[in-house]
């Protein structure tokens, strides 16, 4: 996947994820389904989804499992419990835990989000992959690679206590659509903000493949 694609199939899948479950849920309320009821349908859609896509690749990431386990598990909760509320909690409860996921790899040899940054920055050309895995050496290069997990970890879960805060203050109906609105919101605001702080890291790439290429002018 090139750079110019990751973008453009990152907002079709989010628009599939919001625009669908958002269109169920007003589309049966408003044929007079209970709240849980159109929820709870609204909410099979992105599961099924999800799992599709696993039957048909035979492969799921780590992330994309702790997704889709707490998906289930909150399903399954909201079903015992019959709460309209839990249904809608359920959801940011997934995020924040994403989150958390996210967050505690930065601790680690592997940030989960340096992999899927890492695309971004090489632009799929041979010369900035291979500077990538030099600049691997770099203190100041994994730092900055490394911030970006930081970013979208803490910011995942500062965006699902907003809106588990908001599933059981708010009215319900309020809450289907200020939800996705406060996770399109800030998921925005975390791309913007963990772009801009991987910019460096983005230019020490080009730098270190230009002077790549300069050495074997030389040579």
């Amino acid at each position: 996947m090139t750079n110019d694609s990751a973008p453009a199939s990152l907002l079709k899948t989010l628009g599939i994820e919001i625009a669908v479950p958002l269109g169920v849920y007003y589309g049966l309320h408003s044929l007079g389904a209970s709240d849980f009821t159109a929820l709870a349908l609204a909410g099979v859609f992105p599961l099924a989804r999800t799992l599709f896509q696993f039957a048909r690749n035979r492969t799921i990431n780590g992330l994309a499992l702790v997704v889709l386990v707490t998906n289930v598990a909150g399903m399954v909760l909201t079903f015992v419990s019959g709460d309209a509320r839990m249904m809608i909690a359920k959801d940011s409860i997934g995020s924040g835990t994403t989150g958390l996921v996210i967050l505690i790899s930065a601790f680690t040899a592997q940030p989960i989000m340096t992999r899927a940054l890492r695309p971004f920055l090489t632009h799929g050309k041979a010369d900035h992959e291979a500077a990538w895995d030099r600049l691997q050496k770099n203190d100041r290069f994994t730092t900055v690679v490394r911030r970006s997990s930081y970013i979208w970890g803490v910011g995942f879960v500062l965006e699902s206590a907003a809106r588990v805060v908001g599933a059981f203050t708010l009215p319900v109906s309020t809450m289907v659509w200020l939800s996705t609105v406060l996770f399109a919101g800030s998921f925005a605001v975390i791309m913007l903000v963990a772009g801009a702080s991987a910019k460096a890291a983005g230019e020490m790439v080009a730098r270190e493949a230009e002077a790549d290429v300069k050495q074997l002018v030389a040579a």
